[in-house]
């Protein structure tokens, strides 16, 4: 069985100078190797979640932080954000606050020439890391050349060149249109099979977590509402309508079935499933 690879224990986070709460008493487990998907309305906690994964909390940012958070069994506490950089690495929604030198193979290698390793380590390391993104080619152009695809692909690598374990990202496609969001999307998935890596994700597309997530973490005004299965969140019609969750389309459509009395036999997260689900039922319906 898997190991659990981030634990929380009762945290909850306040912000200087906010009277409420952004994370109110979480508790919950992940385990190695696994898709999570973040997803709540606007000011649910999702950023602030993810900031407690790599240190940003409580470390660079100002407010109380109660209870404990475990990443790999480091206590985010007593683990500095360079110490957890080693095995946490985090893209944010906009990748442009994160590309700052003057070149593609500049960026990657920056992280890895504060470690003090070895010239022939980190060119070995940065050009693994620009292979793996599509990038290499652009090694000697500048990050602001990139399309927006490009720059968020660009920024997981580097986040990744240095933290080998887990990839925390803050809504990475949120800012990029369908092709370049589809583009991002399928190098994480790449990512994750082929290091075995921990990805969790904040999200406010349903499509995004029904077709990427194992589980699907949703957060209403800070607190833990559901950890589940896309099926389990997406099924459940009261949970989303409470927590202003938009399903994906194709659990809409089933929820729409259900409706006028004619349930599907497998309730449908993604097109496969849904395609599957009406030929089943309609076998049924016919017989």
């Amino acid at each position: 069985m898997p190991n659990a690879i981030i634990k929380l224990d009762n945290v909850s986070w306040a912000y200087s100078r906010e009277k409420k709460p952004a994370l109110s008493d979480i508790s919950l487990e992940i385990e190695e190797g696994s898709f999570v998907a973040v997803m709540g309305r606007n000011g649910a906690g999702k950023s602030s979640f993810c900031r407690l994964l790599n240190g940003l909390i409580p470390h660079s940012l100002e407010g109380k932080l109660s209870g404990a958070v475990t990443i790999d069994g480091d206590d985010t506490r007593s683990s500095s954000v360079a110490q957890l950089a080693k095995k946490v690495g985090m893209a944010f929604e906009d990748p442009a606050t994160q590309l700052f030198t003057p070149s593609v193979y500049d960026e990657v290698a920056f992280a890895l020439e504060n470690l003090l390793l070895e010239p022939e380590e980190i060119e070995a390391k940065v050009r693994q890391a620009l292979e793996t993104a599509g990038l290499w080619e652009y090694r000697v152009s500048p990050p602001s050349g990139l399309s927006g695809g490009q720059k968020q692909r660009l920024a997981i690598a580097a986040a990744l060149a240095m933290a080998g374990k887990l990839l925390v990202l803050d809504e990475p496609a949120s800012q990029l249109d369908p092709l370049g969001a589809r583009e991002v999307l399928s190098f994480i998935r790449d990512l994750r099979a082929r290091n075995g890596l921990t990805v969790v994700m904040a999200t406010g597309s349903g499509e995004e977590a029904a077709e990427f997530a194992d589980k699907i973490l949703v957060l209403k005004d800070g607190s833990l509402a559901a950890f589940g299965t896309p099926r389990e969140i997406f099924s459940d019609k009261e949970l989303l309508k409470s927590c202003m969750i938009d399903p994906p389309q194709v659990s809409e459509f089933a929820a729409c079935m259900e409706g006028r009395g004619r349930t599907l036999p497998l309730f449908p997260v993604n097109l496969d499933e849904a395609a599957e689900s009406v030929l089943r039922w309609y076998k049924g319906s016919h017989e």
